[in-house]
């Protein structure tokens, strides 16, 4: 028995405003015309190589990333977005937000979107607070990114569209 292979194909990817956009599509060869959704993601974190691990494991997987610096880049890509992010992987302290007011703003700007917190800062209160505005999952650094794969995985699972 042949199993199907999925693919992913680079669309597109540019930078602009401090924003790294990469689209990729999948195509299935399960059976003809069948094509898998991919789960579109946005990352945000200020440290470049965590950003690019992240981004990397995750567009390996199949799913379409784009990526964002600072919570300022995060809103103008959550406005701007051909689509809406089923997952937004969130580091809590960047330069221009180092709180939980980012988090409050993304869940009111897109309720439907999954929202992973990742944090080195992960006190019992910020976890709490973070959970009562709507994450689906705090991750502490360092983790491991195939933890960080099953999280995302199972949180697009529960995303709303």
């Amino acid at each position: 028995m042949t199993t199907g292979m999925i693919t992913a194909t680079l669309l597109e990817s540019e930078t602009r405003d401090g924003l790294t956009l990469r689209r990729r599509a999948l195509a299935d060869s399960s059976g003809p015309g069948v094509n898998r959704p991919t789960l579109r993601v946005l990352v945000v974190d200020d440290e470049a190589l965590i950003r690019w691990s992240v981004t990397e494991t995750l567009t390996g997987l199949g799913m379409t990333v784009d990526q964002a610096v600072d919570a300022a880049s995060a809103l103008r890509a959550i406005d701007a977005a051909r689509w809406r992010f089923d997952v937004i992987v969130l580091d809590l302290r960047l330069p221009d937000m180092n709180d939980l007011t980012l988090l409050a703003a993304i869940r009111r700007r897109v309720p439907h979107a999954a929202v992973v917190l990742m944090t080195a800062f992960g006190t019992p209160e910020i976890v709490t607070a973070a959970y009562d505005l709507g994450v689906v999952n705090v991750l502490n650094k360092p983790f491991e990114l195939d933890e960080l794969s099953r999280v995302v995985k199972a949180a697009g699972e529960t995303a709303t569209c």
